[in-house]
């Protein structure tokens, strides 16, 4: 994993990770790393952090300064974390990383360092968008969906928050219902604070169903995917 991860970062021409954590004077206070974090890392986990943090700093903090002047969302971060291994980091296979859950904490948290914002994208695609696919699609939608995801070729969104319930799912009003004459599910109901939705190009949206069948991801249309919530 880490070997892969380290090659993406030389084709991007980050430099070489700076060395944190240097020895210090007994007493002295530490206010980057309060917890002593990198004593309880092994050196693939360290690497994988300084390497994350190196990336942010160079490439990830000049373009955010930039979008925060212009009010802008620069859309060509997201293949080049996808570059770097940093999108879809804690699943095997599909083209991504296959870092520990520990290793996906630590990418988020320098990007987090840098940028919230940018840090939720990164999480929205990682999490709620090539996870449920992983975890819940069959494998031809893992095949098709999730290497280009992974890659940032596609960006994802992921549709629960609800204006009169936020994101709690025992509200949810947004209803799928199966249309026997067409053979498909119409889905109605109202989304609101889906982060990514203004450029993705695949939405999972949760929706409820009187079907008794919960537990499968739907696509409805080339990149619409639905839960069925019972």
């Amino acid at each position: 994993m880490l070997s892969r991860i380290s090659s993406r970062v030389s084709r991007l021409n980050v430099a070489a990770p700076v060395q944190l954590g240097a020895i210090r004077q007994k007493g002295t206070f530490n206010w980057e790393d309060p917890f002593d974090l990198r004593s309880q890392l092994n050196e693939e986990e360290r690497t994988l952090m300084d390497q994350t943090r190196e990336y942010a700093a160079a490439k990830l903090l000049p373009r955010v300064t930039e979008a925060y002047r212009h009010e802008k969302f620069d859309k060509s971060l997201i293949p080049e974390m996808g570059k770097m291994g940093l999108l879809g980091a804690p699943y095997e296979g599909y083209g991504c990383a296959g870092t520990t859950t520990v290793g996906y904490g630590l990418i988020a948290r320098e990007v987090e360092r840098v940028d919230s914002g940018y840090r939720s994208t990164m999480s929205v695609q990682t999490s709620l968008v090539i996870g449920p696919i992983y975890n819940y699609g069959s494998e031809e939608q893992r095949k098709k969906y999730i290497p280009a995801l992974a890659a940032g070729e596609n960006i994802g969104c992921f549709g629960l928050t609800e204006p009169n319930h936020g994101s709690n799912p025992n509200g949810m009003e947004t209803r799928a219902r199966w249309d026997e004459k067409t053979k498909t599910y119409k889905i109605t109901g109202t989304k609101t604070w889906i982060s990514n939705s203004p450029v993705a190009d695949i939405c999972i949206v949760w929706a409820r169903s009187d079907s008794s069948s919960i537990n499968r991801l739907r696509f409805i249309a080339k990149h619409v995917a639905f839960f069925v919530f019972s």
